[in-house]
């Protein structure tokens, strides 16, 4: 049984010469979104990459998101999983992983909202009033 969403990889520049491994969670039908705007984006920020946290916890809630009808995204931050670079013990660098996302789905997937979703230590980077233009 085939699903009823695609994944898409890419590498995502943060400063410092980071590349960060990223996924799109994107529904099959495209045109077939549930939301008003086809141009929100969930981000789903993982935890304490330190103490474990990756993307590949929350590859479920982005997979079912996506079955629902929304675009989701994970990534790994600084030192996580595929992505380069080293974690920090403050979280400022990874606030800007963060950012370097959100700037990069405003660029190339055309998200006009972005809706940031964290928990644990991906709630504080979430957290952070940061702004990002197109």
């Amino acid at each position: 049984m085939s699903s009823n969403f695609i994944v898409e990889s890419c590498s995502v520049d943060s400063e410092e010469g980071v590349k960060l491994h990223t996924r799109i969670f994107k529904p099959r039908n495209e045109g077939e979104e549930v939301s008003d705007d086809e141009n929100l984006v969930i981000v789903l920020v993982h935890p304490f990459s330190l103490l474990g946290g990756c993307q590949a916890l929350l590859k479920g809630i982005a997979s079912e998101l996506a079955s629902k009808g929304f675009k989701s995204v994970t990534f790994d931050t600084r030192g996580a999983g595929k992505s380069t670079g080293r974690a920090t013990l403050t979280g400022f660098a990874e606030v800007k992983d963060v950012v370097a996302v959100c700037r990069w789905l405003c660029q190339n997937v055309d998200a006009h909202r972005i809706l940031l979703v964290g928990s644990s230590a991906g709630k504080v980077h979430q957290s952070q009033d940061q702004r990002w233009s197109k």
